[in-house]
């Protein structure tokens, strides 16, 4: 599972570029065979007075990304990966003139739960059951 975790000044994503910057994370994990429920996006405001960077409050987006599902061990594609999700969030962050600050923890697979159920293998029948249905299915 990537869980997102964005914080962001009040009133600046609307609704439909919340749904949007959503849809886009979900697409992108997609692409590699995850199932599209493993992606969560939780949008968390700021008041514009509770957030400082170098000790100035300005417009600035902060996101924590923790990758459940997979692990990558491979520095160069961890560093492409970073790039491409940087791409991904640019139009939303970046691209709008907001100071954008992201991070990836990869947490140990065998410390998740979905629904009761520890994920599939990855790249397995199963877990391509799981993408297909777009839900978890005891196995």
């Amino acid at each position: 599972m990537p869980l997102w975790h964005i914080y962001h000044p009040a009133d600046t994503f609307t609704a439909a570029d919340k749904q949007n910057f959503a849809k886009d994370i979900t697409a992108y994990y997609a692409r590699f065979g995850l199932p599209e429920f493993y992606a969560v996006a939780l949008f968390h405001e700021v008041p514009a007075d509770s957030c400082y960077v170098g000790g100035v409050a300005i417009p600035s987006v902060r996101i924590t990304i923790d990758h459940l599902a997979r692990q990558v061990d491979d520095p160069d594609l961890r560093k492409r990966m970073t790039e491409r999700l940087h791409a991904l969030m640019a139009p939303y962050t970046h691209d709008r003139g907001l100071h954008v600050e992201f991070n990836i923890n990869e947490v140990p697979r065998d410390t998740w739960m979905i629904a009761g159920l520890f994920p599939p293998p990855p790249g397995s029948d199963i877990e391509r059951g799981w993408a297909e249905t777009n839900k978890p299915i005891p196995y």
